[in-house]
């Protein structure tokens, strides 16, 4: 198994408790480095995320990038695809650095964690959908990970920030299906990790 490193790319020092922008940045570093560890063989297998293989969740997670991006900007997110099936297993990486870079700019003004954002499922103040957005990544990662053998070292306050915005969130009642199943139960001493993608229906 790969581990993964817990060591953010960005130049700025994530605090999500006092920024939940940076929360963010620190969720979209870790599944950066999962992504890029994927070996070519990998690519095509499947992922608890089942309507996905690995290369369309990455897809998916560039897709999401550039969507963040937008909203900063104040654009509308469901005018851009969920998913980024252009990409060739060559071109992923430049395509997230690119991303990257584009959410740390429309993101770069503190006001807008107080600004509404639209998006698909309803408007959240920038701060709100901040906790959203790292909570998918943080999800996400885990799928990834799981998919393809790697043990990620995962934040413990990030991910503690995560199972808090998907418990505000997601019903524990009937879901209706996708984006989540139901939630599975684990012992309440469960690894925080395993607590939170257990709720978001996968089985840790």
């Amino acid at each position: 198994m790969t581990h993964t490193e817990n060591t953010p790319r960005s130049t700025v020092t994530p605090d999500a408790t006092d920024d939940p922008r940076q929360g963010l940045l620190k969720a979209i570093a870790l599944a950066g480095r999962t992504v890029a560890a994927v070996r070519p063989e990998q690519f095509d297998g499947p992922t608890p995320c089942t309507e996905f293989t690995v290369r369309r969740l990455a897809g998916h997670l560039v897709a999401v990038l550039r969507r963040i991006a937008l909203a900063g900007r104040g654009g509308d997110v469901t005018s851009l695809p969920t998913v980024a099936d252009d990409l060739t297993d060559t071109e992923w990486q430049e395509a997230w650095d690119a991303a990257v870079r584009e959410v740390e700019a429309a993101w770069a003004d503190p006001a807008i964690l107080g600004r509404t954002l639209t998006l698909p499922f309803g408007s959240l103040p920038g701060a709100a959908a901040a906790a959203v957005w790292t909570s998918e990544f943080t999800v996400h990662t885990w799928d990834v990970a799981t998919a393809t053998g790697q043990l990620p070292d995962w934040d413990p306050e990030l991910v503690a920030i995560s199972y808090a915005a998907m418990r505000r969130g997601l019903p524990a009642g009937p879901r209706d299906g996708a984006p989540f199943g139901a939630a599975v139960d684990v012992d309440a001493d469960a690894p925080a990790i395993d607590r939170l993608v257990a709720w978001c229906g996968r089985k840790p």
